[in-house]
Order: C-alpha cells, then sequence, then structure tokens
C-alpha cells in the first residue's frame, strides 16, 4: 500500500456558480407566503437533470517585486526626464559663467603643459610669448571643455610648426576630471559650446590661434548644428545628455574635492663619470630605452610599479636614474631586497656603475652595514626599514623609496607596502613629497592595481618587456617521477653534445644538491695534475664541423621527431666535415690523441644508436655511460644553497677553471635573488620545497610541490644573461598547464604572524584585521596569533565599560608586550630575554635564544654533552647552550673550525649566533638602565640550580607547546608498545608526536616537557610527528607560568589557605586540569586568585596577628575570632563586612599594598578594627596604629 493522501483538490474551498435556468421555470405555490420563500439549497422541487456548476477562478494580481537592476534601470529613466526638464535653466546658467575672450587670452590650458611636454611649449612660447597674469578669484573662467582643444589642434596644422603626431592626447600623465570627460571628448567630433537654444553662440578664441577664418567656419557650423528645432534636439537627446552629464558630474567633483595635480620635481643633472666599460655594458640593458618614461612618471606621481623580466637591469639602474635626476641631493634613495646576499652584492655594483665608494652607496642589514652620514643610495634588507619606520613614520630621511623583487612576498614586505600606501600621502600633505616604486620581476600586478584598500587609485605600471637575450623552452614529452635521475641524465646530454655554456640546475634542497653534485662530480671529475687548456685548443679546427650543431642545442630533446631532424643535420655535417679535411694540405696526427672535447662527434658516430641514445626511458644510464667516459672535457661543479657558508657561495660567481665548464646545482636561491655569470643552460626540475603550517596545531612541514609558472619563468631567465640560452623543463607542458599555478600564496598567508601582530600592535595599529595588505592573510589566522599572545601574557584584554554588539575583542598591548617588542626576535624569545634579568641569567639567556633561533646549528649526536640532573632535564636547549658557549672559546683560541667539525656543528650558524649575541647585548645594554651585559668567551656552563631556573624560563616562553607522555595503559590493544616509547600527546594533534632521535632527553623521558616546533617527517608511509628542542618541565609550574591554560576550579578547603610571610600573599592549594585535552594536574599552591575569599583570609590572618605581629597581643581580647571572617555565616556581625569592604574598596589583599595605603593615609582600616576591640583598647590601638 502506498502512503495515503488527502484529496487536496477535493478540500478545497472554490466560488461555484450553479446554473439555475431549469429551475427558475418550475412554478411552486406558495413561492411567496406567510411561511416564507423557497430555499435554494434545499430547493421542493427538483429539475429532472443535475445542474450544471462553473467553478469561479478568482483573478488574483501578482504583486511584483523589482529586481536591483530593474529598479536601477527605472531610475536612470527618471532622472533624464528631470534632467531634460532642467536644461533650458542649466544651459541658461552656463551661458552666464562662461569667460569673456579677454579673459580666456591670459590664461594657458593645463592640458596645453600636461600634453605637449614642457619642451614644446617652451618652442610655443617663444613663438607667441604670453603674458602671464595672476587671475583673481571673482573672475569667471570658461567651464566648457573642448572648445581650445579643437583651436589649437586647427592652430598646429595651419602653423606646421608642431607635428601633430608628436602632440598625442593619450600621454600618461594627463589627468581629466572625470572617465566622462573624457569619454565625451572623443565621442563627440565637434567642439560643442553648450548655450540657450535662442541665444548667440559665444565661442572662446585663444590667443594663440592665427587662422581666425577656419575658426569663424567652425562656429557658423556649431551655430548652425545648436540653433536646431525641438525635433532636432530630441534627435541629438545622446549627445546632449553627456554634455550636461559630464557638466554636472564635474561641478559635483569639483565641490567634493579636486582631482590631485601631479607632483614637480626641480629638474638636476648630476654629473657622473662612468668606466667606458661599464657605459657600454649599460647600453645593453632594456631599462636603459624607457629611462625618459621611467623619470617622468616618476617625476610626477607619488607611486608607480615597475614589472620588468630578469635581465632587464631594474634593480642596478632604477637607482641611478633617480641619483642623476638629482633625488640623493639632501635626502637618500632607500632600496629595500628580502635577502642580504642581494642587499651586499647590489650595493657594491650600483657603486661601481656610479664611480661612487662604499661612503656613498652602503648597505645596512640585521648584524652588518658601512652606511655613513655621507651615504646617498641605501640598500638594505626590508626588516631594517620596517625598524626604522617603528621611530620614523614618515621616513623623513628618504626621498625615495624602491621596494625591489615585491614579487616575494615576504612578510616584511608587505607589511611595508602597507604602511608606505599610507605614509606617502601623508608625506604629500605636508608639502614633502615621498616616490614609492615597487619593483619586480614577475609580479602580481592585480594584487597592486586592482586593491583599492592598498592604492585607492591605481598606480601607473611600467612594463619592460625585453630581457637581455632570448631563451628558447623546452618540455620533456614526459613527466618522470625521479626528477633527480632526469637532471643528470639531461646535464650529462648538454654537456657531451652542447656548445660552451654554464649549466645551472634547479632542485629542492640541501640534501638533492649535495646528492646531484657528488654524482656528476664523479662522471666528470676536474684533476688538478690535467693540463685542460692544451686539449681544447687542439681539438678546436675538428670543431669546425660542429658549426651546424651549435645553432641548435635541441637536439637533446627526448622527443623523438627532433631527434629524427638531428639526426639528419647530424649527417650533413659529417659529410661536409669529410669533404673539408680532404682537403687540407697537412693533418697533424697529434689532433686525433684525444677524443672530441664537447662530444658532438659521438653524436655524429653513432648514427644507429641514436634514437635509444635519446629516450628518456630507465635504461638510460646505462647508454648514457659510454657518453661519459668519452668525454674528457670536466665539470666544474658547485654547490648552492642557503645554509651554504658565504666562502663556498661566492665561489660560484668566480670563472671555472681554463677547460672546464662551469654548472651549478642550487635551490630556489638562484632564482630571483642571486645573477650566476656565464649561465646558458638551465635544467629545471620544476620542484620546489614549501614550508606548510598547520595554524590551528602549530605544526610544520616542508613539502615538496610543484613550482609556480611564475617562479619556472624566473628560473628560465636565469639563461638569457650572457646570451641565447636555453631552457629544459624536466616536465611536461600539460604538467606546466594545469598543476603548476600561476603564483604561490605569498609568506604572510602560509607561516604564524604572532611577531607582524605585535609589531603593528606597538606601532598603534590596533585592528590589524584593517590593515592594508596586498594580500589579506585569513582572519582566523590572525585571530590565533593574538590569542598565543594573550596565552604569553603579550596582550590583554582592556577594561571596557560599554561594548558594542558587532565589536571583536580588541586586546592591548601589555608592558611586558612592549618590552618584547623592542627585540628583533619572536615573541616569544623576546618574553624570555624580558624576564631574563632576575637571577642573573640574562647572559645565558641570549646565548640560548640566539641559538634557539638560527636553524640547524647541530647535526651530531648529543653523547659529546652528557648532562645530569637539571642540566640534563634542560634538554636540548641546554646542549644548545653548552655547545655556543664551547664555540665561543674555541673562536679565541683560533680553533673554531676544528670545533664545529669534530663536533658536528654548523659554522655558519655558529657564526650567525655570535652576531645575533652581540646585536642582542649592545640592544639590551643601550635600552636597559643599570645592566651592563657582556659576551665572556669563558661563560662556564649553568650550574644546577640556574638550570632549573632556564627551564621554567623556557616554559614562561614556549608555555603554549606543552606535550605529555603517553602512558602505556592509553595505548590501544594489539598495538606495538615499543612504538610509543618516546610518544607524547600534544596541544590539539590527535596522533602521537615522538622526541627527535637526536635529543638528549631520551636517556630519561620525562612525563612533561615544552618543545621549540614540531614537524613532519618521513615518507609518505611512515610520515610522522617530530618535536625539536624539547625542555623536561614539572607540573606544578605550569599554573604560575602559564595560568591562562589552567583550569584550575574552586581552592581546596584541606589543606587550608595560608599566609606566606615572604611574599606577603596568601596562598592556597588547586587541583586542576591543563588544556583543551584536560591533562591533570597534580595538587598546586599558588597565589590565592583575585576573589571576594581572598581578601575574607587576608583579613582573617590580619586579625590573627600573622601579616602584623604588632597585632597578635590583642588577638585574645577580639569581640568575635577571626575564624569569624571566613565563616558561611560572616554576614550576620556587621564588623565583618564592614572591615571586608574597607578591604575591597582599596584592593587590598597582600602585605605590600597594605603598607602602600599607610604611606598615603595613616588612618585606614583604624575604625574598622577598633570595631573588633573592647572599648578599653581603643586609646592604646589609636597610639600604636599603623602597627608596622
Amino acid at each position: 500500500m502506498g502512503k495515503s493522501r488527502h484529496n487536496a483538490k477535493a478540500r478545497k474551498v472554490v466560488k461555484t456558480n450553479i446554473d439555475n435556468t431549469e429551475t427558475n421555470e418550475i412554478k411552486i405555490d406558495f413561492a411567496n407566503n406567510e411561511y416564507g420563500t423557497s430555499d435554494a439549497s434545499n430547493l421542493l422541487v427538483l429539475p429532472s437533470k443535475k445542474r450544471q456548476t462553473k467553478i469561479v477562478q478568482e483573478k488574483k494580481e501578482k504583486t511584483k517585486f523589482l529586481s536591483k537592476a530593474q529598479r536601477k534601470q527605472l531610475e536612470k529613466i527618471v532622472d533624464k526626464k528631470k534632467k531634460k526638464e532642467n536644461r533650458a535653466a542649466l544651459l541658461e546658467s552656463l551661458s552666464q559663467v562662461q569667460a569673456s575672450p579677454d579673459e580666456v587670452k591670459q590664461m594657458t590650458a593645463i592640458s596645453a603643459v600636461q600634453t605637449i611636454g614642457l619642451r614644446q611649449l617652451s618652442k610655443l612660447q617663444l613663438e607667441a610669448p604670453v603674458e602671464k597674469t595672476e587671475i583673481a578669484v571673482n573672475k569667471k573662467f570658461s567651464s566648457i571643455a573642448g572648445a581650445k582643444k579643437r583651436l589649437r589642434l586647427l592652430k598646429m596644422d595651419n602653423a606646421g610648426k608642431t607635428k601633430k603626431s608628436k602632440y598625442d592626447p593619450n600621454v600618461v600623465g594627463l589627468e581629466q576630471s572625470s572617465s566622462e570627460e573624457i569619454s565625451s571628448e572623443s565621442d563627440d567630433d565637434e567642439p560643442v559650446v553648450l548655450q540657450n537654444r535662442n541665444e548667440e553662440i559665444v565661442l572662446v578664441k585663444n590667443d594663440i590661434v592665427n587662422d581666425e577664418n577656419k575658426v569663424q567656419n567652425v562656429v557658423k557650423d556649431i551655430r548652425k548644428d545648436i540653433t536646431t528645432t525641438k525635433d532636432n534636439i530630441k534627435g541629438k537627446e545622446k549627445s546632449i545628455s553627456k554634455k550636461v552629464k559630464k557638466h554636472e558630474l564635474n561641478t559635483i567633483e569639483n565641490k567634493e574635492k579636486e582631482k590631485k595635480p601631479l607632483l614637480e620635481h626641480k629638474t638636476v643633472h648630476i654629473e657622473v663619470k662612468r668606466d667606458p666599460k661599464v657605459q657600454v655594458a649599460r647600453l645593453k640593458l632594456p631599462i636603459l630605452g624607457e629611462e625618459q618614461r621611467i623619470m617622468e612618471l616618476v617625476n610626477e606621481n607619488e607611486f608607480l610599479i615597475v614589472a620588468g623580466e630578469t635581465g632587464s637591469g631594474k634593480t642596478t639602474q632604477l637607482p641611478q636614474f633617480l641619483y642623476e635626476a638629482g633625488y640623493a641631493e639632501h635626502k637618500m634613495i632607500a632600496v629595500t631586497e628580502p635577502r642580504r646576499v642581494a642587499t651586499v652584492a647590489m650595493a657594491a655594483r650600483v657603486g661601481h656603475e656610479l664611480a661612487l665608494s662604499s661612503k656613498e652607496v652602503s648597505y645596512l642589514m640585521r648584524f652588518e652595514g658601512n652606511v655613513t652620514k655621507d651615504t646617498k643610495i641605501k640598500f638594505m634588507t626590508d626588516g631594517v626599514l620596517l625598524k626604522e619606520i617603528q621611530s620614523d613614520f614618515l621616513l623623513s630621511k628618504y626621498s625615495v623609496v624602491i621596494i625591489d623583487e615585491a614579487h616575494e612576498r615576504s612578510v616584511y614586505t608587505d607589511i611595508l607596502l602597507g604602511l608606505l600606501s599610507r605614509i606617502v600621502p601623508l608625506r604629500r600633505k605636508r608639502g614633502n613629497p615621498l616616490r614609492l616604486i615597487i619593483m619586480s620581476a614577475t609580479l602580481r600586478i592585480e594584487d597592486f592595481t586592482e586593491n583599492t584598500r592598498l592604492f585607492k587609485e591605481p598606480p601607473p605600471v611600467i612594463k619592460i618587456d625585453s630581457r637581455q637575450y632570448p631563451v628558447t623552452i623546452h618540455f620533456n614529452k614526459h613527466t618522470y617521477s625521479d626528477y633527480l635521475k632526469e637532471a643528470f641524465r639531461k646535464t650529462v646530454k648538454i654537456h657531451t653534445r652542447l656548445p660552451e655554456g654554464g649549466i645551472l640546475i634547479f632542485v629542492t634542497g640541501q640534501q638533492e644538491v649535495k646528492y646531484l653534485v657528488r654524482k656528476l662530480k664523479a662522471s666528470f671529475p676536474y684533476r688538478k695534475d690535467v693540463d685542460y687548456s692544451k686539449l681544447i685548443t687542439k681539438t678546436k679546427p675538428i670543431n669546425e664541423a660542429d658549426a651546424a650543431l651549435d645553432s641548435e642545442p635541441d637536439d637533446i630533446d627526448s622527443d623523438d621527431d627532433e631527434v629524427e631532424k638531428e639526426m639528419k643535420r647530424a649527417k650533413k655535417a659529417r659529410r661536409k666535415a669529410k669533404q673539408k679535411i680532404k682537403t687540407l694540405p697537412k693533418i697533424n696526427l697529434d689532433d686525433y690523441d684525444m677524443p672530441d672535447d664537447d662530444g658532438q662527434a659521438d653524436l655524429v658516430d653513432n648514427d644507429d644508436e641514436s634514437e635509444g641514445h635519446l629516450s628518456d626511458s630507465d635504461a638510460e644510464e646505462d647508454t648514457l655511460t659510454p657518453t661519459i667516459k668519452s668525454c674528457r672535457q670536466p665539470l666544474w661543479v658547485l654547490p648552492l644553497y642557503s645554509m651554504l657558508s658565504s666562502s663556498k657561495q661566492a665561489k660560484v660567481f668566480a670563472p671555472p677553471p681554463v677547460g672546464a665548464r662551469l654548472c651549478v646545482v642550487s635551490t630556489d636561491v638562484a632564482e630571483t635573488s642571486l645573477t650566476i655569470p656565464a649561465i646558458k643552460y638551465v635544467v629545471d626540475s620544476g620542484k620546489k620545497k614549501m614550508r606548510v603550517y598547520d595554524h590551528v596545531t602549530g605544526a610544520s612541514a616542508w613539502r615538496i610541490v610543484w613550482t609556480s609558472q611564475a617562479s619556472a619563468g624566473q628560473r628560465a631567465g636565469r639563461a638569457g644573461r650572457v646570451g641565447a640560452g636555453h631552457a629544459y623543463r624536466l616536465y611536461s607542458s600539460a604538467v606546466f598547464q594545469h598543476d603548476c599555478p600561476p603564483h604561490h600564496p605569498p609568506d604572510l598567508c602560509r607561516r604564524p604572524v604572532d611577531d607582524l601582530v605585535l609589531a603593528m600592535k606597538c606601532m598603534g595599529i590596533d585592528k590589524v584585521v584593517n590593515f592594508p595588505f596586498p594580500t589579506a592573510p585569513d582572519r582566523m589566522q590572525l585571530r590565533l596569533a593574538e590569542k598565543r599572545l594573550e596565552t604569553l601574557g603579550i596582550l590583554e584584554k582592556p577594561e571596557v565599560k560599554k561594548k558594542k554588539v558587532d565589536d571583536d575583542d580588541m586586546l592591548k598591548v601589555t608592558p611586558l608586550g612592549k618590552a618584547v617588542s623592542a627585540f628583533p626576535l619572536l615573541p616569544r624569545y623576546g618574553k624570555m630575554l624580558a624576564l631574563s634579568h632576575q637571577q642573573n641569567l640574562l647572559s645565558y639567556t641570549i646565548a640560548l635564544v640566539s641559538a634557539l633561533t638560527v636553524p640547524e646549528v647541530m647535526s651530531g649526536k648529543p653523547d659529546s654533552w652528557p648532562a645530569t640532573g637539571h642540566t640534563l632535564l634542560l634538554g636540548d636547549p641546554g646542549v644548545l647552550l653548552r655547545a655556543v658557549g664551547a664555540a665561543e672559546y674555541a673562536y679565541v683560541k683560533g680553533e673554531e673550525e676544528l670545533f664545529c667539525a669534530k663536533y658536528g656543528i654548523r659554522e655558519k650558524a655558529i657564526k650567525e649566533i655570535r652576531k645575533l649575541r652581540k646585536q642582542l647585548t649592545s640592544e639590551i645594554n643601550l635600552s636597559v638602565a643599570g645592566v651592563d651585559v657582556t659576551i665572556d668567551p669563558e661563560m662556564k656552563p649553568p650550574n644546577d640550580n640556574q638550570a632549573r631556573l632556564l627551564r621554567q624560563l623556557v616554559l614562561s616562553g614556549l608555555g603554549d607547546q606543552v606535550g605529555r607522555k603517553i602512558g602505556l595503559d592509553e595505548v590501544k590493544e594489539g598495538e606495538d608498545k615499543r612504538k610509543f616509547k618516546y610518544a607524547y600527546h600534544c596541544g590539539e594533534l590527535e596522533e602521537p608526536v615522538h622526541l627527535h632521535s637526536e635529543s638528549i632527553l631520551r636517556k630519561t623521558i620525562p612525563e612533561w616537557v615544552v618543545y621549540q616546533e614540531l614537524y613532519e617527517t618521513g615518507a609518505e608511509e611512515r610520515r610522522k610527528m617530530v618535536m625539536r628542542n624539547v625542555t623536561a618541565i614539572e607540573p606544578e609550574w605550569l599554573p604560575v607560568y602559564v595560568p591562562q591554560l589552567c583550569n584550575l576550579g574552586e581552592p581546596l578547603s584541606d589543606p587550608e589557605p595560608r599566609y606566606d610571610e615572604k611574599s606577603g600573599r596568601v596562598k592556597c592549594h588547586f587541583k586542576g586540569t591543563f588544556g583543551k585535552s584536560g591533562w591533570e594536574l597534580p595538587t598546586v599552591e599558588i597565589d590565592y586568585p583575585e576573589k571576594i575569599e581572598r581578601y575574607r583570609w587576608f583579613a582573617r590572618f590580619l586579625l590573627e596577628g600573622v601579616v602584623f605581629p604588632k597585632l597578635r597581643k590583642y588577638t585574645a581580647s577580639l569581640l568575635s575570632p577571626p575564624s569569624t571572617m571566613v565563616k558561611s555565616w560572616a554576614k550576620l556581625q556587621p564588623r565583618t563586612e564592614i572591615l571586608l569592604k574597607a578591604l575591597i574598596m582599596k584592593r587590598v589583599g597582600t602585605r605590600d599594598a597594605l603598607q602602600e595605603i599607610w604611606k598615603e593615609q595613616s588612618n585606614y582600616l583604624l575604625n574598622e578594627y577598633l570595631k573588633w576591640l573592647p572599648e578599653s583598647a581603643h586609646n592604646e590601638a589609636t597610639l600604636y596604629w599603623p602597627p608596622l
């Protein structure tokens, strides 16, 4: 049976019309008598047939609601009608304010100055001098647009002195009052002078016009057009409505705000004596052709975006243009770089090209710099400029700020752009304009031009398209999962078959770099005892045959059709070579001692095998072996990654040994920041290592992802610096199109933003959410950062009396937060420093914090750093601290390198730590009075007590990163319990987290720990979470140092609260839990929380004479026992309430607070205390008061 439904149709109440024609014909005798009439619904006589019925359908009119679009359309029609009605009056009022011809003669049109340019204007002024007189305020002016322009154009045609092509109304910088005006001017062919229909037309004449006959003809035409009938006007409604609209818009805009005028810059030329070689090299750069356009836009605009491809010379040439134009005469030119390597390199290069010393072109970064008072151009890292903004918000020392490599979108770059977008208009208002130039190779221009929060009006953009030399891009036919093998194959092919030129290989990380370097060095070793120069010179004559191949390096592609073409070319080249060789008069047998140097003869000889030779199969390794053996030219293989020491990084820029080909294996460091000379071939694996954060749990992982299309373009660009180059991508074009995103999300949206939120709060930006970021981070991310800072006690909720309904909690910076923000560190490390001045721990904390800030300091096992007691429980930070101290001692003795090698410490990291220690030490000495900290090379390891205090200090900074050991009883049945030996529960993570394999705490496995960071490690199948830099803590410390995360409930009644004489506070015992997971804490004794009960207990101890012993003698004679204060029925006795209210009113719950008040008000609490004493003791107590 189906579901029974009611008959909706039958239930419907409808109005029916019954056909009563037949019933009306039946006559009834007593139709109208004393009994009344017959009833229509209860007829006495029925008709023979059923009456017909008809349902009357009521017509309901549906009320239609207008959509937004329809409403707007109707509103427009109504507006148009209103405007038509007002047109006559408007034309009349326009004619009244029209300027007279005499007045117009004395004016020069702004558009003339803007569009013609200053040079052309001065020419015109020489031909026809114009008297410049100041116009009185009450004079009329012409509001009619277009008339002057037409007349001036006519004059230009007739005079023939200025070509019309030069006068281009579309020149950048022409500012019109509105977009409507531009469109109307271009739409209308005639320069219409609006007038009342019946009045004569007055046309404005320009002083410059010579040929008046033509002008009068134009006037007649216009007069005919305008004085037409009403029908004609209706026909031309569209054009007139445009003009009326334009006028109305103009008047409204003039009232509301005037369009910003263009900036002006005094024309100055600074003479620069360049080296002729430098000048020749400069002239080849594409940006030199755009110098005029760039400088005009810089002079006229506050903001400018320069988007130029890699190699166009933006970074080196733009500061030079500005220097020559006099921007560095009175103030400095600031250039920010995201990477430190680029800062030093660019300062040196620009100084060299301008022939200036490092005093004038200087650099400044976190630990070093050579800035002097004579500095004209200052290169710096973006963090340095951000610090300068904190002290000098308007950047009054600078005339121009250039933000370079903006496409890297580092956190500091994004904040700088947001701040500068507000600083620049402020400087303009003060009459001291600052220019901001944003430079980038592959900029997402939409983030800047379409972001109205950042720039109210989109800034002008200059694109410098051409790279120095063309780069041919080759995709693989197939994409192989083992990109390292593929990179090796491709490099072997390039080296053995293609002409001279450096090779640059892009891989993802340090391990991969080392693997490839090792493999390539083994394949093409460079031996110092062999003189490769002779080998190269002797074989050169034969290589003329390979000219055909030299021009086409495509032959190493894996595509089969490409290979066939190459084979044909190779055969032809071989035949030609044989013919040439036959005609040679002499043959030197020495030429045949060695095989061909760049291996191209191999390609020619092995015609039969070459199909398999160039395929991309896995069997290729074996096929490549003979090729590798036959090639005698060595590869000069060098690694390049950010952790590499500076001296080894510098090797990349030095020329390779004679006869060897340069090959650099690099991470994405070489993508934008560094330009390696002599690179002709780029091998791009298409992969990059990216750090991924989980904002909720705080865990991070390094993931290998496809590089973005913009980055791939950057990588390819590296091949076109010295000549035409080739980029070999080890993936297919389909992968490039579908798997590679156009851009990766900026750094700001990926990493935790705690330091950024604090820095901005300290700058007075309370609502960080409203800050004009180029790409705003997720609101959730900002909220979590604020929550973490609140947990650390760096931010707090202010006491607000009235709170708006929509308003989020506005967190304010605490005094601790202000102290923390002074250090160039993450807030959690800043907090450790700020608290460390107690107990003489400052020098230890500086060393510890410096070591925790620098990544990957140690790679060795901790066995060489034995420890016991609290020093062992200090854990990995303790090992770091002792390693840093020992390295410092070795450095003084001159044995640092040996020491680092022996104990597996990264030397570059130790140098970085030393610089950071110096910086922090000097900053603390400068900013904190009465502190004198030094870096002691003979600093002894902390003793047991100091190690315990350092553990508490580490907890205060890392209090939100606590882990608790997983007990064996918590492991599910059937699971391998050995896996959980080093496993911990952490915060909001469900999965277990393990101690780092090299952690010293594996010896003790403490119950409770704090960690510096969580990260993911291992391959897909064996992936696990690991915590690094772990310190053991005691659970009793948690309510003291991280009270925000403890849920303590009510104080325990047993044991009772007690008075602590040392601190002068009431102490009580709690039993509570920690964190969201509710981990149980042992019973702990802490200060009584801020509750009424605290004041009750303090009053009791005061009456008992425990707080002040002088009151003890009265305890026996009190009218009520002191314990009455804490009884549930205490309210029944008035004296208890009087004393309690007095304490609460002044917030007196500690001995110190009471003593402070007695200094100001000596009679405080006297009357309340006397209520407890018998009258006989009143006089004596009054004499003793206050009982200090």
